[in-house]
């Protein structure tokens, strides 16, 4: 429990056999956490082993996805006060949600960020095309749709709050990569609090299917600038 509320962990998992036992045992070692749930979303089959020698509970999406996988995370953790989304691939410190939570009292959703020059590490995934490719993206996302200040559209590491997600889920669509994007603007096209906090970017344990592709990056890009144009033009959610 964090401060007398309930907190779930989404751990979508495809490609992080070798990483999900460390990231589970990571959020476990913090003391606070209630529930980590690990959605297989057709993972390689040494993941399910690896999951079976921590605390988390396992279920499997079918539905291939990014989104799909958190979706079914939301259904799964749908009793907890606080639901913490992280991406299991040693990309993020489990322990960095301790920097999020404290801003939960005060906003609906803390968005975590990895485009801080300092808090990226050695070997992280970060470099030059990356980092000023999500800060346009986020900057464009800041004047079209008003919000606080945000630097990052990128990090999947994030913490919200039960209202919030109640109020985002009926307006889901997207199944892929950019289901990450469409909650942050569906965050703002409803006026929810929202802040972004410095997280650390770490290398990744194997390799990734998107930021590991820069082909697959700038496609995943072109369809976030897409997606911001329309919802500002034709907003799913008033």
């Amino acid at each position: 429990m964090w401060h007398g509320k309930t907190l779930a962990v989404i751990l979508p998992t495809y490609n992080e056999a070798g990483s999900i036992a460390d990231c589970v045992r990571g959020f476990e070692a913090l003391g606070i956490v209630d529930d980590i749930v690990v959605v297989n979303n057709n993972a390689h089959p040494d993941t399910s082993p690896a999951v079976a020698t921590t605390s988390a509970r396992e279920v499997h999406e079918p539905t291939q996805g990014y989104g799909a996988a958190i979706r079914r995370g939301f259904a799964e953790t749908a009793t907890a006060d606080l639901v913490c989304v992280c991406e299991p691939d040693g990309t993020f410190e489990p322990a960095d949600v301790l920097k999020l939570l404290p801003f939960t009292s005060d906003v609906d959703v803390v968005f975590g960020s990895r485009t801080v020059q300092t808090f990226i590490l050695s070997g992280a995934n970060m470099g030059w095309f990356l980092r000023w490719g999500n800060w346009a993206v986020a900057k464009l996302t800041e004047v079209l749709f008003n919000t606080v200040y945000l630097s990052d559209v990128g990090c999947t590491f994030r913490v919200l709050r039960r209202g919030a997600i109640d109020r985002i889920s009926p307006h889901f669509r997207g199944n892929g990569s950019s289901f990450g994007y469409e909650m942050m603007l569906l965050v703002a096209q409803l006026r929810l609090s929202l802040v972004q906090v410095p997280v650390k970017y770490q290398a990744r344990v194997g390799q990734s299917s998107v930021t590991g592709d820069q082909g697959a990056a700038v496609k995943l890009g072109l369809e976030m600038i897409g997606l911001c144009l329309r919802e500002r033009v034709s907003p799913r959610a008033r």
